[in-house]
């Protein structure tokens, strides 16, 4: 027991570290301001991620011909739906205080578990249908307390949206990477969504291209190794225990999003967006409970 109880409090520390520093990239919108677009962050991001792996393959002695796939349009896919979020959640976290961006960001449980039912055919229980309808609840208490509907004010409904499309767009990337993963090695994916990524970046990065700092530069190139880094550590921290032990993990993000607002941008959550975090929080805990009763088959195939 003493054991068992140790590997799962090793797993925790492995994904919170990785909520920890993905709380950091999302909010490097906020901390950028005007100096540099969404478009500069996440090519720079790419970037630096492309060239982490690089090194990985050099190290390991293997070409690049050892991390081709077979399955090049989803992996494609894949990555147009993960810059797509991530440009999205970067933009909503630079318009909104970001505890807020991310309250409605986690609606990505909902929308994979959603996604669940129609591509691997998954049923949907009382606890499962309970799960959702306390995110969506949470997600309707912090958009009212920030005055999303009243007089439809664009100033915050817009960055709110952008947050929840990013949701979305990170489910479908959710959905893409558990397929892949079932064919490609890890590190063909990273590969494949990294060099991808880099050519849909290259261009409008270009157009709205601003002279940036050399240690800027610098400092936005190494979110990419971070992020290499924060998806080993959720790896690390998925093998060793139980989804229902490690997944609510994901929900600290919002804790880390609240401490990075009122470090350094002074933001204090009001009672409304409280409530609501702590409801978006709660029925990812629900959802993160459940056991699928088995295992299923995809019935989508992108090859």
């Amino acid at each position: 027991m003493k054991r068992l109880w140790t590997e799962n409090a090793e797993a925790i520390a492995w994904v919170a570290t990785s909520t920890a520093i993905f709380s950091l990239i999302f909010a490097s919108g906020k901390f950028a301001g005007d100096s540099a677009s969404v478009f500069q962050i996440n090519f720079l991001r790419s970037v630096g991620g492309f060239l982490t792996l690089a090194v990985i393959v050099l190290i390991r002695g293997e070409g690049l011909r050892n991390y081709t796939s077979r399955r090049p349009f989803a992996h494609f896919m894949r990555a147009i739906f993960g810059v797509c979020g991530a440009l999205a959640v970067i933009q909503a976290s630079a318009d909104m205080p970001i505890v807020d961006a991310t309250a409605m960001s986690l609606l990505y449980v909902v929308f994979v578990v959603l996604l669940g039912m129609l591509i691997f055919r998954e049923r949907i229980g009382r606890r499962q249908a309970a799960g959702i309808v306390i995110c969506g609840g949470g997600a309707l208490t912090i958009m009212m307390a920030r005055g999303a509907f009243q007089n439809f004010d664009p100033a915050y409904f817009t960055p709110a949206l952008l947050a929840m499309s990013g949701a979305a767009l990170f489910a479908f990337e959710g959905i893409l990477i558990k397929v892949l993963s079932q064919s490609d090695r890890p590190l063909t994916v990273l590969l494949h969504v990294s060099i991808f990524g880099l050519m849909m970046l290259a261009v409008p990065t270009f157009l709205v291209w601003k002279p940036l700092p050399s240690m800027d530069i610098l400092g936005y190139m190494l979110l990419g190794p971070l992020g290499i880094a924060a998806q080993y550590c959720t790896i690390r921290g998925y093998r060793m225990a139980d989804i229902s032990v490690v997944g609510p993990v994901d929900y600290s993000w919002l804790v880390f999003a609240a401490l990075i607002g009122f470090a350094f941008f002074n933001e204090i959550p009001t009672i409304g967006v409280l409530v609501g975090a702590v409801l978006i929080a709660g029925g990812g805990i629900v959802l993160a409970t459940v056991r699928p009763a088995r295992e299923k088959q995809p019935t989508l195939e992108m090859q």
